[in-house]
């Protein structure tokens, strides 16, 4: 009986204990590093698929065999698809409308993201880009679909394209960052 005590304790402690044995310290102290890296996605055939990115990332998931699926991202869902944001976010859908005149979902319909929708929308604004909103978004997604800078660019050959592009972009993950809290 004692035999059989001490076999049981021993396995316990082993198997208590083994998940310990494969952690390890990386450089930094964090989690491994992911340079290059668009995020990590692991799922099963129960359906429990898990995906993370490291910061200035970007990640995607894709749920498994039934559905359940998780992701986490970075700056709020910038790369989101603006149908998967606007479905849950009707305050970043009425800023967009406030942006542009439009429905939220009609304005990003053929953006790829919703960072992409919302730069191009305050672009629209603060440059008084002739044709508005709607001008700028077709210069960006018809045909080979320019870059927000070229688009500028094209519209307004004073400006300066970076900056304003940087305005956008930070105007953008500021909105989607209160528009989430």
């Amino acid at each position: 009986m004692r035999n059989v005590c001490l076999i049981v304790l021993a396995a316990l402690t082993v198997a208590g204990t083994s998940p310990a044995f494969a952690q390890r310290t990386h450089p930094g102290g964090g989690p491994p590093s992911a340079a290059g890296n668009h995020g990590s996605s692991t799922g099963a055939e129960n359906g429990n698929a898990t995906s993370t990115a490291a910061a200035g990332n970007h990640s995607t998931s894709t749920g498994a065999a039934n559905g359940n699926a998780t992701s986490t991202s970075h700056a709020n869902s910038m790369n989101a698809a603006p149908s998967d944001v606007l479905s849950h976010n009707p305050v970043i859908g009425r800023k967009i409308k406030a942006l542009t005149g439009e429905d939220a979902a009609t304005a990003c319909g053929g953006f790829k993201n919703i960072g992409q929708c919302v730069a191009a929308a305050h672009v629209a604004q603060n440059l008084k880009i002739p044709g508005g909103f709607n001008a700028l978004k077709s210069a960006m997604i018809s045909g080979s679909g320019m870059s927000l800078g070229k688009a500028i660019q094209s519209f307004d050959s004073s400006a300066n394209a970076k900056s304003e592009s940087k305005k956008a972009n930070k105007q953008a993950k500021e909105d989607l960052k209160t528009s989430a809290s």
